[in-house]
């Protein structure tokens, strides 16, 4: 890879497909990720504790966030019985995070779906035949590919009316319903500590992998009122940010 050719003193990565490609290139360059969601289960560290090799940083989510997607789902439209859950099989975060929603639907008394994600015409194929049961919602996990379909997902959610959670603040912004995850802008700024210590002389291999310590809850009001939601006050007040 060219950018290891130039020889730098670290590298900072964002998402588990930059993190992959380098590491197939070097071992010895640190590399300080952000954006990554299993560093271990993906293989990129040993453990979370001691990462050993060449590599550290900060991981996207703890995967009991999942299951508080599917709270905020029951409490915005609390008539959802049936959701669908869109993940990417292709990762290890992909099933965990399905299997962390599939730990808190009993006691919520919702039925799940699992909808893998892979590509566009799959995507709207699975979600126009899941929207055609009564009360449905959506769940969309965290993944590069889902992300890549934002605009699509959001479309299909809006044309069929389905309430939908999201696990990132820009797909509120681009006229998603509710979204609930880190704060990515404070993930780089922690990210650059790393950076800076790497090039003080520490090693990636000594660096613990750290969860966020910040998350934002983003409701679009907007989205709300199309579907004939009425958000709960309860739930403006806890809001990061509200669009409207």
């Amino acid at each position: 890879m060219e950018l290891v050719a130039l020889a730098p003193d670290v590298i900072l990565a964002n998402s588990s497909i930059a993190v992959a490609s380098l590491q197939q290139v070097t071992g010895t360059v640190p590399i300080v990720f952000a954006g990554v969601a299993d560093p271990v289960g993906a293989g990129y560290v040993d453990s979370l504790a001691r990462p050993g090799g060449n590599t550290s940083g900060f991981t996207i989510f703890e995967y009991s966030i999942s299951g508080k997607w599917l709270e905020l789902l029951r409490e915005i439209a609390p008539g959802v019985t049936q959701v669908a859950v869109l993940r990417d099989p292709s990762m290890a975060a992909g099933p965990a995070q399905f299997a962390a929603v599939q730990a808190v639907a009993p006691s919520l008394g919702v039925e799940l779906r699992p909808v893998d994600v892979r590509d566009g015409n799959e995507i709207e194929r699975a979600i126009t035949t899941f929207a055609q049961n009564p009360n449905s919602g959506l769940i969309v996990t965290g993944s590069p590919l889902a992300s890549s379909h934002r605009d699509l997902i959001i479309m299909l959610a809006a044309r069929h009316r389905l309430p939908a959670v999201y696990f990132a603040q820009y797909w509120a912004a681009a006229g998603g319903l509710i979204s609930y995850g880190s704060d990515f802008v404070d993930q780089f700024r922690r990210a650059a500590g790393y950076v800076d210590r790497i090039l003080k002389g520490e090693k990636p291999a000594d660096m613990p992998v750290q969860a966020p310590t910040k998350y934002e809850l983003v409701i679009n009001l907007k989205t709300a009122k199309a579907l004939g939601l009425t958000v709960p006050q309860s739930l403006l007040a806890r809001a990061d940010e509200v669009i409207e």
